[in-house]
């Protein structure tokens, strides 16, 4: 017995030294669908909530929206999922009275699927006793251990050593690897990996294909698209909440083909339009605010995702009487708070 309890302790040791070595860290918790249904919970009581993709999940800092608010808003962003689709999520929560806040990425906004959102129409699938209690018990040891990271569990790590030799078949080499840490709460920011190491860094740009993936955007979807928004939009207005959006930066290399396939005049100005809605879009923003760090084109580094969340709310601060900044709020935050002054 006591050889195996050494063995046991060796083992973790090794493991966690390794993981260590690849740059992970204890308290990275799983983001998953219990954890999500968790907090669409507490969103009913809450006064703001953010729904969303992965930009709008990577670039608000609720550390830093607390701070100049006194408001910890509730995340609800998925990555890779259709913002369009937890609009309407929200929007069927009959308890939700609060601002919700609705990041924008116009390709994934009015793409014809949900994306990984898909579980959010099954909620009531990760709501049983053992779901909770398994997640609340992996977390609790995440807090503490870094080798339990989802994405590098080993089978994971085994179904990654597919060589992809097969012409025309995408493996797990064609996949997004991992690219987030997640906090408290589902609080995500880029993983300081994806932006220092320079080899993992071009391998995550290659993941995105430079958005040129060509999806139907036929006037019919985008028309399909706006009207859903509006009956979305009216149903939270009508039981007293109110809806904002916010369109986070992307990087040119991916803002050429985002426009290309989905013009900002047919998408996030037609919307704010037929929503009768305030938004915040980054063009909105100071000039030297459109040129913050994205190491991978598509998201904010954890440094630049709080200067652009100031900014943000700052602005929508001055759009609707929903926010306030508090008496106590800290000053303005600049680029050169998240960008080295010799890179200006």
């Amino acid at each position: 017995m006591a050889g195996v309890i050494i063995a046991l302790v060796f083992g973790v040791i090794a493991l966690e030294a390794n993981a260590r070595r690849l740059g992970l860290r204890a308290g990275d918790l799983d983001n998953s669908e219990v954890a999500w249904v968790k907090e669409r919970l507490r969103s009913e009581s809450a006064n703001v909530a953010i729904v969303g993709d992965s930009r709008i999940l990577f670039d608000t800092d609720l550390d830093r929206f607390e701070a100049l608010t006194g408001i910890r808003p509730v995340q609800l962003a998925i990555h890779g999922t259709s913002a369009l689709t937890l609009l309407e999520d929200a929007a069927s929560n009959e308890n939700f009275y609060g601002l919700l806040i609705v990041g924008m990425a116009e390709t994934m906004f009015f793409q014809p699927f949900d994306g990984y959102g898909e579980y959010v129409r099954r909620r009531g699938d990760f709501t049983s006793p053992s779901g909770r209690i398994s997640t609340e018990l992996d977390h609790v040891l995440q807090r503490r251990l870094a080798f339990l990271d989802s994405n590098h569990r080993l089978s994971i790590a085994a179904h990654r050593l597919d060589p992809d030799y097969r012409a025309g078949v995408e493996g797990p080499k064609h996949d997004i690897w991992k690219v987030s840490e997640v906090g408290e709460n589902r609080a995500t920011w880029m993983w300081p990996r994806v932006e220092h190491d320079l080899a993992y860094r071009a391998r995550t740009r290659w993941a995105w294909k430079g958005f040129k993936e060509k999806f139907p955007y036929t006037p019919q979807l985008i028309a399909s698209g706006h009207l859903r928004a509006f009956k979305a939009v009216a149903a939270i207005r009508e039981r007293g909440g109110e809806v904002v959006f916010v369109r986070p930066p992307s990087d040119i290399n991916l803002r050429v083909n985002e426009e290309a396939q989905l013009p900002k005049a047919k998408s996030w100005d037609a919307l704010l339009r037929n929503t009768r809605s305030i938004g915040v879009h980054n063009d909105d923003l100071a000039p030297e605010l459109r040129e913050l760090t994205m190491p991978e084109w598509s998201h904010l580094n954890r440094a630049c995702a709080t200067v652009f969340t100031d900014a943000y709310v700052r602005r929508l601060v001055m759009l609707t009487p929903r926010l306030r900044l508090s008496a106590d709020a800290p000053p303005a935050l600049s680029r050169n708070d998240c960008v080295p002054r010799d890179t200006n």
